[in-house]
């Protein structure tokens, strides 16, 4: 692949501390000569572990933001062996715009990989990963939320790899995150993906999906903060004591999978969507999991959305607009990871 124009203010070799930014070269009305700067915190220490960390995938999506932002304060070189590279808005200019897209070019951050050396701001950031962060790194993780489209059951995910010693780093990576729920997902909605090209890599590949929408409860925030870190302990990276569900007294994280298409719930009109069950309820073949109101058509019955197999409400409609084509709903099915292909 070419090489990145991104250039870095920071030595990703140099023990210690740094603050810095990578800065991207692009144009704009007022700005013939501008660079896009996008934070970035590398704490060394030692041999050890790469871990590199982000969130700020899409902009609206805000918890990963806070816990990056809080451990880019607060951590020091004694408390990291090996190497931590914080990236809080990777895609900075929707994280400013509180978008999905980038407003500087309309790109799907995870659309894009393995990105273009010479193409547009999110390309050349999704290249930039690619082709030098991901080389450095044995642990990429990829901190979401449903943004404002979709409310998640606050959960670590990941994909199911082939390979099986990859699989099970990342299976545990994932519990160590001690969310009740771990999620096993299916790309229904394009290619491109961050976390499929870290996997393809051969990195241990850690993801969330942290609620949705612009409201972030406290429970979300510490969650995905307590969980990053205990992440970051399990692979040795952070100092300090793993916790387990066990010793915080908690029931044991279930494994859940939504990997067909079917359950993925799209709305078969626009209008206002009413959901009508909490996430992380069970629910029944045929059951009405939403439906669709028409203010331009007060007369009409709703149209019902229903769940096709059996299995949790794990993700609903977040804002009450709805279009035709959205998802409005996604069922998922508990699965015992020791009889996973």
């Amino acid at each position: 692949m070419e090489q990145s124009q991104i250039r870095p203010t920071v030595d990703f070799q140099r023990p210690g501390k740094q603050h810095g930014h990578l800065c991207v070269p692009y144009s704009y009305n007022l700005g013939g000569w501008a660079n896009l700067m996008v934070p970035i915190t590398v704490i060394g220490n030692g041999k050890g572990k790469t871990a590199l960390v982000m969130a700020g995938n899409h902009g609206d999506e805000y918890p990963g933001q806070v816990a990056i932002l809080r451990l880019m304060r607060e951590l020091t070189p004694e408390m990291i062996q090996g190497r931590l590279i914080l990236i809080p808005a990777l895609n900075m200019p929707a994280a400013k715009a509180s978008t999905r897209l980038s407003p500087l070019d309309g790109k799907n951050m995870n659309r894009v990989f393995p990105g273009n050396a010479t193409g547009s701001v999110t390309e050349m950031i999704a290249h930039y990963l690619t082709t030098v962060l991901f080389p450095l790194a044995d642990i990429v993780i990829d901190i979401h939320t449903g943004g404002r489209s979709l409310d998640f059951y606050p959960c670590a995910t990941m994909h199911l790899v082939a390979d099986h010693e990859q699989r099970k780093q990342m299976m545990d990576g994932t519990l160590a995150w001690n969310s009740d729920f771990a999620f096993l997902y299916a790309d229904i909605a394009g290619t491109g993906l961050l976390p499929v090209e870290a996997e393809r890599q051969g990195k241990i590949v850690v993801t969330t999906e942290m609620g949705g929408g612009e409201p972030v409860p406290a429970a979300v925030h510490r969650l995905t903060q307590s969980g990053l870190r205990n992440v970051l302990v399990h692979f040795g990276v952070l100092t300090g004591e793993k916790e387990t569900r066990q010793g915080l007294r908690l029931s044991p994280t279930r494994w859940l999978q939504s990997l067909s298409w079917e359950d993925y719930r799209f709305a078969p009109e626009s209008g206002i969507y009413e959901t009508l069950v909490e996430l992380g309820q069970p629910v029944k073949p045929g059951q009405p999991v939403g439906q669709i109101h028409f203010l331009e058509r007060p007369e009409r019955e709703p149209v019902v959305v229903t769940a096709l197999s059996a299995g949790l409400l794990f993700a609903s409609r977040a804002p009450s607009l709805v279009a035709q084509g959205d998802c409005v709903a996604c069922i998922a099915h508990e699965v015992d990871p020791a009889t996973l292909p």
